[in-house]
């Protein structure tokens, strides 16, 4: 089966010439019918360029991207009808009601639900008849969730959907996107929480200066990722663990991929040297230490000449 999107070797200037900044650099992706596609990045990765390549918001300067076998920019029309998108700043107007804002958004909906029904799914029920200007930050970005749900969306772009909500609300987003993609609606998603991603993501890309350099499912992206095991300095010649990197600063800090093995070595070094071993933690691999590794990665200065044609992206056959 086809992927929703796929994009290949997709690149994105800002400017021309030399000073122009290469936001994008050559990326490729898919993402599959029905699945959570998670897109992470470092501030100025080109996450959020990214996203708007996919959305027909703007236009590449190469390559190829196909949204529903189609065009994102030329064939929008076709699309716009089955993709939601929740922008990362809604701007929506400060003096109209939660109600009358989803009434105008509806009105721009091809095939679009009740209002009721998104009031109900995001909790805002109560607040149909509060002015959008008086709401809480966490409330705005219900109603930019609302409105991205209006039209029953088969592909929905939510970029930072959980940014000033409280856990409470945050897990009841979270819930309710569980329940969209059981329903068979395709999710793309940026965010700064990790557990987010982790949580609701079945795959995963980590940005890193214009490119994308880790892809696919959780296990996959931390399975060559070493743990860790970290203690104070015991003041004694640590022992010799094969396989492993030690820091041994104040502060020991050994990265192995044989967690258990390379810990009960040092339990039994540290008892066998009527050691405490002040601190101990001991950490798998996880997201957050990949992309701490990703963000330590030296960037890409390296440019490339821009295209002499602009907008030559197309749609994948």
């Amino acid at each position: 089966m086809s992927p929703i999107i796929s994009a290949r070797g997709v690149h994105r200037w800002y400017g021309h010439g030399p000073d122009a900044f290469h936001a994008v650099r050559g990326i490729d992706l898919d993402v599959q019918a029905g699945e959570v596609f998670a897109l992470l990045g470092t501030n100025g990765a080109g996450k959020t360029s990214t996203l708007d390549l996919l959305e027909g918001l703007s236009t590449a300067d190469d390559g190829t991207i196909a949204v529903f076998g189609l065009h994102p920019v030329r064939d929008r029309r076709a699309i716009r009808p089955d993709i939601g998108i929740m922008l990362q700043s809604g701007g929506l107007p400060a003096e109209l009601t939660v109600a009358e804002t989803l009434q105008m958004w509806r009105g721009t909906c091809t095939h679009p639900t009740t209002i009721d029904d998104v009031l109900t799914k995001v909790h805002l029920t109560d607040r149909a008849d509060v002015r959008v200007g008086s709401l809480s930050g966490g409330e705005q970005r219900r109603v930019d969730l609302a409105c991205a749900l209006l039209g029953q969306p088969k592909l929905l772009f939510l970029d930072e959907p959980t940014t000033g909500l409280d856990p409470e609300n945050r897990r009841a987003t979270w819930q309710l996107l569980a329940d969209l993609k059981a329903s068979g609606v395709t999710m793309v998603l940026t965010t700064h929480y990790l557990d987010e991603a982790e949580e609701l993501a079945d795959r995963i890309a980590i940005m890193h200066g214009g490119r994308i350099r880790r892809e696919g499912t959780l296990r996959d992206i931390v399975a060559d990722h070493p743990a860790t095991i970290s203690f104070d300095h015991p003041g004694l010649t640590l022992p010799q663990l094969s396989a492993v990197q030690i820091n041994a600063g104040a502060r020991v800090e050994i990265k192995t991929h044989h967690l258990q093995a390379h810990l009960l070595e040092l339990l039994s070094w540290a008892r066998d040297n009527h050691l405490i071993l002040d601190g101990l933690t001991a950490r798998a691999a996880s997201l957050e230490s990949v992309f701490l590794d990703v963000a330590d990665e030296p960037g890409d200065d390296a440019t490339t000449a821009q295209p002499t044609v602009d907008n030559t992206i197309g749609a994948l056959s």
